[in-house]
C-alpha cells in the first residue's frame, strides 16, 4: 500500500516516516513537504538510517528518490492513504485535493471539534472546512473503532485529550463519575512542535516548569468535553490545567473525579478490562503509579488509579509523539484498512 506524509520534516512527520518504513503493509512512502520540496531526505533528517534512505519503499517516488515531494507531486502519485502532519488551521487547506478521493488521517486540530461555533471560540477563527467537520471521525482508536473502519476522514486526537479521555471514558460510560473533574497534565516540550521560540529554548525550560492556559482556557478542554459527551452524554464538567515540564517527550495526566457510589479497586479494574481487555495499546497498572519512561517510544497508554473515599484519582501516561500523535495515526490506519492494530508500532517502552 502507498502512504503519503504531508509535513515530513516536523516531529510527527519524522516519526510517521520511521513507523511506516517498518510497516509490513506499506510498500511505498511519499514524503511530502511544502517548505522543503526537492531537498534530499538525508539533508533534512540526519537520524534516518542509510538502509531506509536507500530502501525500495522510498526509491519508488516517481524519480525523486529519497527526496521530499511537493503537494502536487504527492497528489499525482495517487496514494492509498494520506497522513497530514501539518500546522493547525492550515492542514485541511493543503489537504483539499484528497477529500473525497483518498482516506485522510489529519494530525492537526482542524477537524476535531464538530461544532463550528465552538471551533471558532476555541481557535479564534472559523473552521477552514466546516463542510468536513460532521463527516470527520474522531480517531480515539479504542473508542471509535467501528466508525474508523469505514471513515475516509479521520481527525487524529490531541495528545492531552488522548491521555485524559482513555482513563475517564470507561468509568464515565458506566455511570460511575459525576460532577466536576479536576485534571492536571504534564507535557514534554516536543508537544509544542518543532518551532523556534524563546519560551522553548533549553535555557528557558531546563530546571523550570509552569502551568499555562488553566481551567477552561486551553484549546484541548473543549475536545476533552466533547469526547466525554459523545461516549456517555455524561454531563461531566472538567477543569483542565496543562503544565510544561523539562522533558523532551512524555505526558502524565492526573484526574480527580467524584464517584456516584462507593467502589472497590477490583470493580474499577473490571470496568477497565471490559473496555480495554483485548486492546494492545492500553495497559492497566492498578495501584502502581505509571511513569512516562515506561511508555516512551511506544504507542501504549498506561492507566492506574487510587480510590480516596468518594473520589477516584486516575493516573495515565503516554508518549505525546507516539500515542499522542504519530503512533495513534498509524493505529488508525491499521484499523481503517483491516491490518493488525499494532502493526508497525512498538508496545515496549525505552530503557
Amino acid at each position: 500500500m502507498k502512504a503519503a506524509i504531508l509535513g515530513t520534516t516536523g516531529y510527527t512527520g519524522m516519526i510517521l516516516l520511521r513507523l511506516l518504513a517498518g510497516h509490513r503493509e506499506i510498500t511505498e512512502i511519499l514524503p511530502g513537504s511544502s517548505s522543503h520540496a526537492g531537498m534530499a531526505l538525508c539533508d533534512t533528517d540526519y537520524g534516518l538510517s542509510s538502509s531506509v534512505l536507500s530502501s525500495s519503499v522510498l526509491l519508488k517516488t516517481r524519480g525523486r528518490e529519497g527526496r521530499l515531494l511537493s503537494v502536487e507531486e504527492v497528489v499525482a502519485a495517487k496514494p492509498d492513504v494520506v497522513f497530514a502532519a501539518l500546522p493547525h488551521l492550515a492542514s485541511v487547506k493543503v489537504c483539499a485535493p484528497f477529500f473525497g478521493n483518498t482516506p485522510l488521517i489529519d494530525l492537526s486540530a482542524d477537524l476535531r471539534l464538530k461544532d463550528p461555533l465552538l471551533f471558532e471560540r476555541t481557535y479564534g477563527e472559523k473552521p477552514p472546512r466546516p463542510d468536513i467537520l460532521e463527516r470527520a471521525v474522531y480517531g480515539l482508536a479504542e473508542w471509535f473503532t467501528a466508525d474508523i473502519k469505514r471513515a475516509d476522514v479521520i481527525a487524529n486526537p490531541g495528545c492531552y485529550p488522548t491521555a485524559t479521555l482513555l482513563p475517564l471514558l470507561p468509568l464515565s460510560r458506566a455511570g460511575l463519575l459525576k460532577g466536576l473533574v479536576i485534571t492536571s497534565a504534564l507535557s514534554g516540550i516536543s508537544g509544542a512542535g518543532r518551532n523556534v521560540k524563546q519560551a522553548y529554548l533549553f535555557c528557558e525550560r531546563s530546571e523550570n516548569t509552569c502551568a499555562y492556559s488553566p481551567g477552561r482556557v486551553h484549546r484541548h478542554q473543549p475536545e476533552i468535553r466533547q469526547g466525554l459527551d459523545s461516549v456517555a452524554g455524561s454531563g461531566l464538567d472538567i477543569l483542565f490545567t496543562p503544565h510544561l515540564v523539562p522533558l523532551k517527550q512524555g505526558m502524565a495526566v492526573t484526574s480527580v473525579a467524584e464517584l456516584t457510589r462507593p467502589l472497590g479497586s477490583d470493580e474499577v479494574e473490571a470496568v477497565y478490562r471490559e473496555a480495554y481487555g483485548d486492546r494492545p495499546c492500553v495497559r492497566l497498572t492498578g495501584d502502581r503509579i505509571p511513569e512516562t519512561l515506561h511508555v516512551r517510544g511506544s504507542n501504549r497508554c498506561d492507566i492506574g488509579w487510587h480510590i480516596e473515599g468518594d473520589r477516584i484519582i486516575l493516573l495515565s501516561v503516554i508518549d505525546n509523539l507516539w500515542k499522542g500523535a504519530s503512533g495513534q495515526a498509524v493505529q488508525n490506519m491499521n484499523i481503517r484498512f483491516g491490518f493488525a492494530e499494532a502493526e508497525g508500532l512498538s508496545l515496549h517502552g525505552e530503557i
